[in-house]
C-alpha cells in the first residue's frame, strides 16, 4: 500500500530535542507504563528507559573530555564507543547519551584488528563498553588511556578473555546516581550529535555519518509515516544496531511514538518467526538478504499466521520481495537508501519491476563531471541496451537534505557535497517515465548482508599472502542482493593457486573478517592498469566472474560453508546466470 510521506528531513520533529522526548515519554502516565523494550523474557516500560537514560547520562557525563582533552574544537559531550550484541544497554546508552549531549559510536565487530582500532581512533572515543563476548575484539589493540566498561548483565553463550584493568559496567553504573543530569533545562539541544553512524564510500576506510538529535527524530517520524505505524505498533530489531537500518528504521519510529520494539541478541532464521510472534512484533526492518535467507528455510502452512504487517528496507530482489510478502503475510516495502540520507525516491507511484521507484525532480543520474547520463533504454524483458550511456552515478542536485556531514573528514564531505549537490557514490539509471534503477556501487566498495565496507583493506590483507604479487579487491553483484567480495591476484613467478591453502589462509588471517573473503577469485598474469601503473579496478568489477570477459585468466568461486575454492566453468556461469534471472536482477548480468 504505497503512503504519501515527507522528504528527507522534512518530516514534523517530534520534540524540542531527544531528552525531552524521552522525559515525556517516561513521566506521561499514559505513556510510561507502556512496554519500550523487550529481550527475551525481560520487559522495560517508557518509565523504566528514562530510569536507565538517567544513569547512563550520569556515567556519559563522568567521562565528558576537559576542555585540555578537546583541544581540536569547541568542548563536546562523551564519545562512547559502543561494541555490543543487540541488547537493552545499546538503547540504554543511546537514551544516556540522548540526556547527557554524549555521542554513541557505533563499533562494528566484522571490524577487526587495527581497522577496529582506526574506527574508534577517528571517531575520537573517550570510552568503551563491551560485553564478553566481545573482549576478544579488543585483545591486542593500544587503546591507550581508554577505559573499557564490561557488561555482564546481558551476557550471551561466547565468553571472551577478561582483560586486566576493565571494569564492571553495572558496578560503575551503580555508584553514580539515577537523577536526571540537565533536567533543568541546561542539557543538549536538538543539533546536538547524538551518533556516528558507520558507512562507508569511495575513500579507503569507513566514514562516520554524523546524526544529530533532530536528524533521528525526524527520521522515525518519517519511517513511521512511510509504515503507517501508530504506539501500538511493535517494531523487531534483528538487523545490528551499529547500522542505520536498525537505529532509523528498527528503534527510532518507536522512540517518536512511544512504541515498542523487541530485540534479538544477532539476526536468526531458526528464531525470526518465535520473536515475531512471541514479542507481537508488527514491523521490522532489513537491509541485504535476510529475506533470501528466511526464504530459503523449509516452508510451513501457518508462516503467514504472525502479527507481521510491513517491513522496510533494501537491496531485495522483485522476486524475492513478492514471495516473502506472499509467504509470511505482509507489506514488503524496499527502497533505495543510504546512511546520509540524502537521496530519496517517490514510493507512492506505481510500482514497476526491478525499480526503487520514481525519481523527484532533484533526483539525476550523472557523469564524473556532473554531466546527465542519457535514458535507460530497455528491451521487453527490462533489460539495459545502453549501460555505458546511462549508468551514472545517482546524485541530488536539491542540496545535501538531512546529510550533516563525515565526522572527522571534510575532505570526504566536500566531495559528497560537491556543485551544491549531494553525490551518492551509488550507480543507477532512469527510464523514459524517470524510473530509478539501482546499478550497483562503485569498484572501490562493497555492500555484503548490508553492511558497506572499503575494498582497499581487503586488498591490502590479501596481498600480505606469500604467493601474491599483487591483489585487488571489489565487489560484483550477487544474485540475489547486494554484492560479494572478488578478487584479483597477480601471482609469483612459478607459484599456481592454491584452493585449499589459499581459503585456509583467509580463514586464518586476522585482518580479514568473514564477509571480506573473497567469493570469487581471479588469477591473471597481469591486471590493467593506466599508464602510471595504477590497475582499473572499474575494468576488473566490469569483467568479474565472466568467462567470456576474462580471457585466459582463471576463475575460482568458494560457496558459503565451504572449506576450499574450485575452479568456475561453464556450467556454474550458467547455473549463477539462471540465478540472476529467477531473482529478478537480469540486469545485473550485463552491467
Amino acid at each position: 500500500m504505497a503512503r504519501v510521506a515527507p522528504a528527507p528531513g522534512q518530516a514534523p520533529l517530534p520534540a524540542a530535542d531527544a531528552a525531552a522526548l524521552l522525559r515525556r515519554n517516561g513521566r506521561d502516565p499514559t505513556t510510561a507504563v507502556r512496554t519500550a523494550i523487550r529481550f527475551d523474557d525481560d520487559v522495560w516500560t517508557h518509565g523504566d528507559l528514562l530510569t536507565e537514560a538517567q544513569r547512563w547520562a550520569r556515567l556519559l557525563r563522568a567521562h565528558q573530555p576537559s576542555a585540555d582533552e578537546a583541544e581540536r574544537g569547541p568542548a563536546r559531550g562523551t564519545h562512547v564507543g559502543v561494541l555490543l550484541d543487540n541488547t537493552p544497554n545499546y538503547l540504554f546508552a543511546l537514551a544516556g547519551a540522548a540526556l547527557a549531549g554524549a555521542v554513541v559510536v557505533g563499533l562494528n565487530p566484522t571490524r577487526v584488528g587495527e581497522h577496529l582500532l582506526r574506527d574508534l581512533v577517528h571517531t575520537d572515543v573517550d570510552l568503551i563498553v563491551t560485553e564478553p563476548g566481545h573482549l576478544d575484539d579488543l585483545a591486542g589493540l593500544d587503546l591507550g588511556a581508554r577505559p573499557v566498561l564490561v557488561s555482564h548483565r546481558f551476557e550471551g553463550d561466547d565468553r571472551g578473555h577478561r582483560r586486566h584493568g576493565d571494569a564492571d559496567l553495572e558496578a560503575v553504573l551503580a555508584t553514580g546516581g539515577s537523577d536526571d543530569p540537565g533536567g533543568g533545562g541546561d542539557g543538549p539541544g536538538p543539533d546536538t550529535t547524538w551518533a556516528l553512524v558507520f558507512t562507508s564510500g569511495t575513500s579507503g576506510a569507513p566514514k562516520a555519518v554524523i546524526c544529530s538529535q533532530r536528524r533521528l527524530m525526524v527520521t522515525g517520524s518519517r519511517m513511521a509515516s512511510i509504515m503507517g505505524l501508530g504506539p501500538d505498533d511493535v517494531g523487531y530489531v534483528a538487523m545490528p544496531l551499529f547500522h542505520s537500518n536498525a537505529l532509523m528504521v528498527g528503534w527510532a519510529p518507536a522512540l517518536v511514538l512511544g512504541a515498542s520494539v523487541g530485540l534479538a541478541r544477532r539476526f536468526s532464521v531458526s528464531g525470526f518467526l518465535p520473536d515475531v510472534r512471541r514479542y507481537g512484533a508488527t514491523w521490522f526492518s532489513y537491509t541485504g538478504k535476510p529475506l533470501s535467507y528466511l526464504l530459503a528455510s523449509p516452508e510451513r502452512n501457518d508462516d503467514a499466521d504472525n502479527p507481521l504487517r510491513v517491513a522496510f528496507g533494501n537491496e531485495g530482489s522483485p522476486r524475492v520481495i513478492s514471495e516473502f510478502g506472499r509467504r509470511f503475510g505482509l507489506e514488503v516495502i524496499d527502497a533505495f537508501g543510504s546512511t546520509e540520507g540524502a537521496i530519496a525516491v517517490d514510493r507512492s507511484a506505481p510500482t514497476r519491476p526491478g525499480a526503487v521507484g520514481r525519481a523527484g525532480e532533484h533526483l539525476r543520474i550523472v557523469g564524473d563531471l556532473g554531466e546527465e547520463c542519457s535514458t535507460a533504454d530497455l528491451d521487453a524483458e527490462g533489460r539495459l541496451l545502453n549501460a555505458a550511456e546511462a549508468v551514472g552515478e545517482i546524485v541530488s542536485t536539491g542540496g545535501r537534505g538531512p546529510f550533516e556531514g563525515y565526522y572527522n573528514n571534510p575532505a570526504a564531505t566536500e566531495r559528497a557535497t560537491r556543485q551544491g549537490w549531494y553525490w551518492s557514490g551509488d550507480l543507477g539509471y532512469l527510464d523514459a517515465d524517470r524510473y530509478l534503477y539501482f546499478a550497483g556501487r562503485t569498484a572501490e566498495w562493497v555492500r555484503v548482508d548490508g553492511e558497506n565496507f572499503p575494498a582497499g583493506p581487503i586488498a591490502e590483507a590479501v596481498a600480505g599472502h606469500p604467493d601474491v604479487v599483487v591483489a585487488v579487491a571489489y565487489g560484483v553483484p550477487d544474485a540475489e542482493a547486494g554484492d560479494q567480495v572478488m578478487a584479483a591476484l597477480v601471482l609469483r613467478p612459478g607459484c599456481a593457486f592454491d584452493p585449499d591453502g589459499f581459503a585456509g589462509w583467509l580463514d586464518n588471517e586476522a585482518g580479514i573478517g568473514p564477509k571480506w573473503r573473497p567469493r570469487y577469485v581471479r588469477v591473471a598474469d597481469e591486471l590493467p592498469s593506466t599508464g602510471t601503473n595504477k590497475v582499473i579496478t572499474r575494468t576488473l568489477a566490469a569483467e568479474r566472474f565472466r568467462l567470456d570477459r576474462v580471457g585466459d585468466d582463471e576463475v575460482w568461486v568458494r560457496e558459503r560453508g565451504d572449506d576450499a575454492y574450485r575452479r568456475f566453468g561453464s556450467d556454474d556461469e550458467a547455473d549463477l546466470r539462471r540465478a540472476f534471472a529467477a531473482a529478478g536482477r537480469d540486469r545485473f548480468w550485463d552491467l
